[in-house]
């Protein structure tokens, strides 16, 4: 793909557009909920608090994310509802995406741990950034899922 088209964009909840705010809930839905098969609260309060990271090609969004302060979901940072289009799979927009959520991490809060919940399967996909299996293995929605952390290096 060529991601000289391709638009990142980073805002905390109160600066999204409606547009934005729509297109990132819809994507998020059509990935987590109908493709996945898997009725769950996609709104739980903590997309307020929450810096949103989209990456649009051309005026499209392809994929998104959203950056957790400390004392939300874990004591730490946290990474999650990390989706990509179907459509855009396989182009490595994911690395892209993740590559750009690291970025941000760094900037708001310097080197800190981040912990994520990974569907199982992304194991490796995480490891790539550095993210560690903590030993914790569940089912989340009847999904299988590791809790990860990534450990800074001085």
């Amino acid at each position: 793909m060529n991601f000289t088209k391709i638009n990142v964009i980073a805002k905390a909840f109160n600066e999204l557009t409606n547009n934005e705010l729509y297109d990132l809930l819809a994507l998020r839905t059509n990935v987590f909920v109908v493709e996945q098969n898997c009725p769950y609260p996609e709104l739980d309060y903590k997309d307020q608090v929450a810096i949103h990271v989209l990456i649009y090609h051309k005026n499209t969004l392809i994929a998104v994310s959203r950056i957790l302060p400390p004392n939300i979901s874990y004591p730490e940072v946290s990474i999650g509802r990390v989706a990509t289009a179907k459509e855009f799979r396989g182009n490595k927009i994911g690395y892209f995406l993740m590559e750009n959520n690291m970025a941000h991490v760094l900037k708001l809060y310097g080197k800190v741990p981040v912990r994520i919940s990974a569907q199982s399967y992304l194991q490796k996909f995480y490891e790539h950034f550095l993210f560690k299996f903590t030993g914790k293995s569940y089912l989340e929605d009847g999904i299988p899922h590791l809790e990860m952390l990534y450990i800074p290096k001085d």
